[in-house]
């Protein structure tokens, strides 16, 4: 797919991944709708960086976990941008604890955030994909979706359902000409990670990850890129991560 004159929606863009990701697809001539939760700082810097490449670039304020906040985004993306060409879902965020420190309500908001917003986006966009035939759609998984850690079993299990949704999707949408695909990133530097022990860090760049450093936002958006524009790509969890998950030990 050629991003010049697309219309893309990128869930969480105001900061981190989805900001990195905006600005890389506008690099490529597309115009931008990101959500958020609030018009701040990160969110006025990402609008900046996109409109100063000649895109268009509207922030829709809303929270995710709730559906209809879900459609509207997609509608107003419509509204605004004259269609929806790109789905990116980059919003979310840690949802901590173990088993039994975990309150039901922490469970249920990191599923409503992380997959059932998914659900909610896509009944809104896919129609419209349809109708062209032709979209794509890339989600954003986990290292911790693919292995175990010693806590967050929320963060873990949401981010480990999001491999088998794209993989159901993009079964059921290929018909159409609609990818669907799934990136699932390691220990990448973003405000995700500033309260990370200094011996953690330092666990991770000499014994966990075997390229020995973290990642970028940068990176990741390029892969995030690729999975929106290669055609001939789908169903797939690519993971970018430093080699943190491929090895046993």
């Amino acid at each position: 797919m050629n991003l010049q004159g697309k219309a893309c929606l990128i869930t969480g863009g105001t900061k981190g991944i989805g900001a990195a990701t905006a600005i890389e697809f506008a690099r490529l001539g597309a115009d931008i709708a990101i959500t958020g939760r609030r018009n701040d700082a990160e969110a006025k810097k990402t609008i900046a960086a996109v409109t100063a490449m000649g895109r268009k670039c509207e922030l829709i304020l809303g929270d995710l976990a709730r559906p209809e906040a879900a459609k509207e985004a997609v509608d107003q993306t419509i509204a605004k941008l004259g269609g929806i060409d790109v789905l990116v879902h980059s919003a979310g965020g840690l949802v901590p604890g173990g088993l039994l420190e975990l309150t039901p309500e922490a469970w249920h908001t990191g599923f409503d955030v992380h997959v059932h917003a998914v659900f909610y986006l896509c009944r809104a966009a896919v129609p419209h994909m349809k109708a062209k035939r032709e979209g794509s759609i890339v989600l954003i998984s986990s290292s911790a979706g693919k292995r175990a850690i010693r806590t967050n079993v929320a963060y873990q299990a949401v981010k480990g359902a999001l491999p088998q949704l794209t993989r159901a999707l993009a079964f059921e949408l290929a018909d159409f000409n609609i990818r669907v695909n799934c990136v699932a990133p390691g220990v990448i530097r973003t405000a995700f990670h500033d309260q990370m022990p200094p011996e953690v860090k330092e666990n991770n760049l000499k014994n966990r990850i075997p390229l020995h450093r973290e990642g970028t936002i940068e990176q990741v958006a390029s892969l995030i890129r690729e999975m929106a524009t290669n055609e001939y790509v789908t169903g797939e969890t690519f993971s970018i991560d430093g080699g943190l998950t491929m090895r046993i030990c």
